[in-house]
């Protein structure tokens, strides 16, 4: 047969688009492009064993590349399976080129087996699905999804393939897909009028999301805050936008209830919104949350997330890295010495304060120190020490998170990631994900006993492949953010503090997340008391391969009446 097929058009496609990984798990209607994939070895397919760990894995390297990443799903029992990977994908606004592959157009008025509609199914949660109909508009397709897929908001995208139309001779040319410049600054009008507005604050206050890391504005985020002396909160964060370190960085508003927020964002005189939302919390403020005197500034790619839920007086649609640079040099060239003197007095306070709320929690830390079961603060204090500064986390450890970071605090540019978009599991593949952007740094995956069990067969894609993130599944019986949640919400409905519900109790049957790792061929140790954690740490650091640390930390648990109450 003269010519090449669409299954190798495509993959020669993505080679010039620069893709040197496909994350997927493979089906027999994409058999033909897997297949091609022996003639292409400059294009690695990693496996997975379940398609949302190959979604979450390449949500990771997405992250941390800040580049597509490529993931081949199968079918509508493929899809189905990375549906709730890709809402988070989605939330998180990654940049992933999914492709799935479907048995035939010719099949499509037959009601096959594995027959859906794909696109119907995706487009929740993507942001461009469709479906390839004719042999020579395979690449123009793929090359408009990527396009999409990396155009801010960037997002996941969905391009069916059907077996047929692949198979055919394809005569399309190929060449790298255009990704627009969308690099813009406001006219310099607009910059004066943001910092006139900043500079009138007594109260400022900056919130900040991953539109900073994706546009690499932190520097730059950092600059404006300290000249006007404001406080800096993270919202929907999940990539490191400022060093947690810094004197005016300041934590996250809150998660889960609206009313955790409403006392950061009601005490700002003047506010600047860059790369997020106001405010993405579950079940969020149906009212205001500014003070009503609160002026409003905000900053972002994404037009859509502006003035979505909450006023806003001043907008700019424009690149935040560009855009506070101008309003940095600006504040320099019109600021008052009066005003730098007041802004230094107010990082001072800042800092003070920060300082005094680290204080108690290592206190609160030392008077647990020597618990058993232990607390994640005891392993942590082991554990930061002995790692590298260049060291990459991707924390899923949730209601542990406040311990890890405390002891090994976010600093560097592209060196932490954590979960967003609310579904459980990414943790483990997402690490993986890291590694393989990061290959000469250590990379660690933290996550819970139940989040990891989402998608614990990622080990097995850890060991096949050979790379060396290591894992550390912090062991407490239970769905302890469940937990956590429970109390706030037993707190609003005035209800006296019960047992918790048995579905959040995890420790029937003991799980030994040592002995599943080492079924996959990952060495592992399971650490029970604060005299293993030392020799653990020095196995898991002493090479580059796989590693996971089971980590039996303290919880709420009652194994007791597990199956005993209501048969629960």
């Amino acid at each position: 047969m003269a010519g090449k097929t669409g299954n190798q058009k495509i993959l020669e496609q993505f080679l010039a688009d620069g893709f040197t990984y496909m994350f997927g798990n493979p089906g027999t209607v994409e058999q033909g492009f897997l297949d091609a994939l022996a003639d292409y070895p400059q294009l690695r397919y990693i496996l997975s064993l379940q398609e949302s760990v190959a979604v979450m894995m390449a949500d990771g390297y997405a992250r941390a590349t800040k580049k597509p990443a490529l993931v081949q799903l199968h079918s509508s029992p493929g899809i189905g399976n990375a549906v709730g990977a890709l809402y988070q994908a989605k939330r998180g606004h990654a940049p992933l080129v999914c492709i799935g592959g479907d048995a035939g157009v010719k099949y499509l008025n037959m009601d096959a087996q594995m027959a859906a509609d794909l696109t119907a199914i995706m487009e929740p949660v993507t942001k461009y699905a469709t479906v390839v109909y004719d042999r020579n508009s395979v690449l123009r397709t793929v090359r408009r999804a990527i396009k999409i897929a990396t155009t801010p908001p960037m997002g996941p995208v969905y391009v069916c393939l059907p077996l047929d139309i692949l198979s055919q001779i394809n005569e399309e040319e190929v060449f790298p897909t255009h990704i627009p410049d969308t690099a813009t600054l406001p006219a310099d009008a607009k910059i004066a009028l943001f910092a006139k507005e900043l500079l009138g604050a007594t109260k400022p206050v900056l919130f900040i999301g991953d539109g900073v890391a994706y546009s690499h504005a932190e520097n730059e985020l950092t600059r404006v805050a300290e000249l006007i002396g404001a406080e800096v909160y993270g919202v929907d964060a999940g990539d490191l936008n400022m060093d947690t370190t810094h004197p005016l960085y300041c934590g996250t508003t809150g998660h889960m209830f609206g009313s955790v927020s409403l006392p950061i964002t009601r005490k700002a005189d003047v506010m600047l919104i860059v790369g997020t939302y106001m405010l993405p919390e579950v079940f969020p403020e149906l009212g205001t949350v500014y003070d009503s005197n609160a002026r409003v500034l905000h900053i972002d790619l994404n037009a859509y997330e502006i003035a979505k839920n909450h006023r806003v007086d001043y907008s700019s649609v424009s690149d935040p890295k560009l855009t506070l640079n101008a309003l940095a040099q600006e504040l320099e060239r019109v600021m008052s010495v009066e005003y730098r003197r007041d802004a230094e007095k107010r990082v001072s306070e800042i800092q003070a304060a920060n300082q005094k709320r680290m204080a108690l929690e290592l206190e609160r830390d030392h008077a647990n120190r020597e618990s058993v079961p232990m607390f994640m603060s005891r392993f942590m204090e082991e554990l930061a020490p002995r790692l590298p500064e260049d060291a990459v986390i991707f924390d899923e450890a949730l209601t542990n998170s406040p311990a890890l970071t405390r002891y090994f605090p976010p600093r560097n540019i592209g060196s932490y990631f954590s979960t967003r978009g609310g579904s459980l599991g990414v943790g483990f593949p997402g690490a993986i994900g890291l590694k393989l952007a990061n290959p000469n740094k250590v990379v660690l995956g933290f996550s819970g006993d139940g989040g990891s069990m989402y998608t614990i067969q990622a080990l097995s894609s850890a060991k096949r492949h050979n790379i060396g993130a290591k894992f550390i599944v912090c062991n407490n019986g239970s769905y302890r953010l469940l937990q956590v949640n429970i109390k706030e919400y037993w707190k609003e409905q005035q209800i006296i503090n019960r047992d918790m519900p048995l579905p959040f109790d995890l420790s029937v049957p003991e799980t030994r997340f040592d002995l599943l790792a080492q079924s996959m061929g990952v060495d592992a140790v399971r650490v029970e008391a604060v005299k293993d954690i030392a020799g653990a740490i020095a196995r898991m650091l002493a090479d580059d391969k796989p590693f996971l640390i089971d980590l039996v930390l303290e919880g709420d648990t009652h194994p007791h009446l597990v199956g005993v109450r209501c048969g629960q």
